[in-house]
This record gives structure tokens, C-alpha cells and sequence, in this order.
């Protein structure tokens, strides 16, 4: 079997991937990182010797098949668009656009290109995300009426190292990502679960300022978006985006005409499956409580890989999508891709306007998606040093303070 040549773009999060790769078959070829540090260690690791790269025009140039996007989350377009250009195959980190205009500008280059695309969510593939789909695809739950989907995230505000790791410039991206953005954990695997595509979006975020003494560049303190869609098969979705209230989780529910299923909050991988007494399938009980358990040919690694396991399965998606010369299946191909993050942003849109509801345009339409071709806007800051041209919190004046702005730059020993 040929081995598939891969490249890897921004090393800190691609490097997650690079075992996987290589148990399947591949051969990772060239590494881009503008980090000389990670850079240098992410070739140590795989014995890179050759195909190091500090800016992509020069990577791009590299003899690859494939290309993992794994760049600053706000930023992924202009990357998956020059590869559609070669003909390059992409999976990418979530988001693939982070304005509407630039999820137009995929679909028609999507159209055009030979390039397998795959978005690289990897929580509807967890333990408890494959079971919840496993009892929806066996049809006992009844006609599925409803989700509820949280990737719940809070992070110690004093927390240095987070800083210095994740959010180690004023200008990052985490300083300015509203609440509703961070999505496809979320809503990711309520979709595979029951194959529903959300169709109108309103939202409302949950506001609480950090502590005044916490080190902070960040300029939105919405702890939440609450999400709420209206889908294609007449279901409704509540889901939230990267959120941070209460503790850590990630919970998932579907709610049927004849039962539901959920994972159990802070027992990710406990599963409660519940029916009513008349309509409980033969050999169940009314309540059924349970751990989340799958049986996969490649078990071993996956028990090794990151996020339970789900990043091999990502990962192994992907290759055999290449291999096949096939899109992957729903909701990981671009059209539902750009679909999600256009979910986030016009959730965005709709906490601004206290709640709005917006229409989701279909992706595969023409007429539909003309409409936002020119639909720049955005929270973030521009590379060129631009202002933002949207608020990124709910309370549009939000900022952070001098003194918390002054304590973030004396961790991260920024230099003016």
C-alpha cells in the first residue's frame, strides 16, 4: 500500500497527531511552525531532518498528498483554500471559517477542487458520543425530538501556565473568541448522533467578570452561549459553545418520542438510557445505567491516542477518506463543516441583537450563500493590526482592566 505523504501545519497541535499517522501508514514530510522552539522539537520527534518550515508559501511548495490545518483556530481559510488550489487533501482543526464571507468562499472553491476535505472534530467519536449514536441508529429511542450538547471548559483563572501556553499574546486568538464560537465540540456529536443539520439559530450568553486580580487580555467575559436551533427534520437543539460555568464537562442528551440517553455530568463515559415503562424494548429496564464501551480492530492505539481515543479514530477517518477518493461521511465533510461555524457565528450575531433568530443558509446553494459573500465581519483582530469589526462580548464595552492586563504581560514577559 503507498504510503500517504503528509505535512503538518502549526506543530503544537499537530503533533498530537503524528503517531497516528504513522501506525497508519503515512509518512510525515514537512512541518510548518513560525515557533522555532516547537518547530525544532516536533522534528527531534519524528526525525525530520528536511521539509522545516517557518511560513506556509514556502511549505506549500513541499511534495505532500494531504496537509493537517492546525493553525490559530481563526484562521484556517486562507490555508484549506490554497490547497484545494493543488489539490492537496486537508483535514483541518475546527473552525474552517471564522467569517460568513470566507465560508462562501470554501463552498465554491470546494466545488472546483479534487481535494478530500475533513474537518477534524473529534468528540462524536468519544466512547459516550459513539454509544448515544449507537441507540439513536438502533431506533428504540422512537422519532428524536430534541439534543442538548455542552462542552463545558473552565480553566483556573490564575493559572500561569495556561497563559504562557495557550494564550501567549495579547492579540491571541482566546482574547477575542465570543462564546458561541468554540462550537463543534458541542454540536458535533448531537449531529452525527441523529443525522439533524440546524436550520435557524438564536442564542443568549451568561455574563460574569473575572476576578479583578486575574491576569487577563481577554475582552469578552461571557462564561456561556446558550444555543438553540431549530433543525431540518423539526428537532430542536440547546448546546452550548466552549463554555465555563460550574465544573468540567461534557455532556450530551437525545430525548426521542420513546426515550433518551444521556452521559452522565463529571462520569463522562457513564451512560443513563432511560424508556417508559410501555414502550422499554424487550430485555431493558426503565432506567439503565452503564458504561460506554465500543469493540474497534485497532483498540490498542486508541486507548494510547488523545481526547478518549478519538483523535486516532479522526485521524484514521481521514486516511481512509484519501485512500478511497471519497468525502467523508456527515458531519465531518466541508459543506456541514462550514454549516457548524456558520451556526457560531450567526449565534454570535443573535446574542448582539438580544436573541435574534437568523436563518442558516444552505451551504449547497448558490442563491443562498450570495447573500454573504461580502460579510467580512469579525471579532477578531486583523494580522495587519486592524481593529476588530464586531464585539466579541455580549456587553459590547467589556475590556479588560489595566491592572489585569498589566499582570497578563508580566506572565507571559511580553515585550512591548
Amino acid at each position: 500500500m503507498k504510503k500517504i505523504k503528509i505535512g503538518i501545519f502549526g506543530a503544537r497541535r499537530g503533533m498530537d497527531y503524528a503517531k497516528s499517522f504513522l501506525y497508519l501508514n503515512c509518512d510525515i514530510v514537512a512541518i510548518c511552525e513560525n515557533r522555532e522552539n516547537i518547530r525544532n522539537a516536533a522534528a527531534e520527534k519524528l526525525g525530520l531532518k528536511d521539509g522545516l518550515y517557518d511560513n506556509f508559501d514556502e511549505f506549500i511548495k513541499h511534495d505532500m498528498d494531504a496537509v493537517f490545518i492546525a493553525n490559530n483556530f481563526h484562521e484556517h481559510t486562507p490555508y484549506i483554500l490554497e490547497c484545494f488550489k493543488r489539490n492537496i487533501h486537508v483535514m483541518c482543526e475546527c473552525i474552517t471559517n471564522a467569517t460568513m464571507a470566507e465560508g462562501v468562499k470554501l463552498m465554491r472553491a470546494y466545488k472546483e477542487t479534487k481535494s478530500i476535505f475533513m474537518l477534524a472534530e473529534n468528540y462524536p467519536f468519544m466512547p459516550c458520543s459513539r454509544e448515544i449514536k449507537r441507540v439513536c441508529d438502533s431506533g428504540t429511542l422512537g422519532q428524536l425530538l430534541y439534543a442538548e450538547g455542552e462542552y463545558n471548559h473552565p480553566v483556573n483563572p490564575y493559572d500561569e501556565d495556561f497563559y504562557t501556553m495557550h494564550v501567549y499574546d495579547p492579540n491571541h486568538w482566546r482574547n477575542y473568541t465570543p462564546a458561541s464560537y468554540y462550537i463543534t465540540h458541542s454540536l458535533g456529536p448531537i449531529m452525527r448522533a441523529t443525522g439533524a443539520t440546524p436550520k435557524i439559530v438564536s442564542a443568549q450568553a451568561t455574563f460574569a467578570p473575572f476576578p479583578a486580580d486575574r491576569p487577563s487580555a481577554k475582552y469578552t467575559a461571557d462564561r456561556a452561549a446558550i444555543i438553540t436551533t431549530k433543525n431540518d427534520d423539526d428537532s430542536v437543539f440547546r448546546f452550548t459553545g466552549c463554555s465555563a460555568f460550574g465544573a468540567h464537562h461534557n455532556a450530551y442528551r437525545v430525548c426521542g418520542s420513546e426515550g433518551q440517553i444521556e452521559n452522565i455530568r463529571g462520569y463522562r463515559e457513564k451512560m443513563l438510557l432511560r424508556y417508559n415503562d410501555w414502550s422499554k424494548p424487550e430485555g431493558m429496564e426503565e432506567i439503565n445505567v452503564y458504561e460506554a464501551s465500543f469493540k474497534d480492530k485497532d483498540i490498542e492505539i486508541i486507548k494510547e491516542s488523545g481526547h478518549g481515543g478519538s483523535d486516532f479514530i479522526v485521524a484514521r477517518t481521514f486516511i481512509n477518506a484519501v485512500r478511497e477518493n471519497k468525502q467523508p461521511e456527515f458531519p465531518f465533510n466541508l459543506p456541514v463543516a462550514v454549516t457548524m461555524s456558520s451556526v457560531a457565528i450567526l449565534a454570535h450575531r443573535s446574542i448582539l441583537e438580544g436573541g435574534k433568530p437568523y436563518a442558516i443558509p444552505d451551504f449547497t446553494k448558490e442563491e443562498d450563500i450570495k447573500l454573504y459573500e461580502n460579510d467580512d465581519l469579525t471579532p477578531y483582530p486583523a494580522a495587519d493590526g486592524s481593529a476588530p469589526t464586531l464585539p466579541c462580548c455580549s456587553h459590547t464595552d467589556y475590556k479588560p482592566s489595566e491592572l489585569q492586563l498589566s499582570l497578563y504581560k508580566k506572565v507571559i514577559d511580553y515585550k512591548e
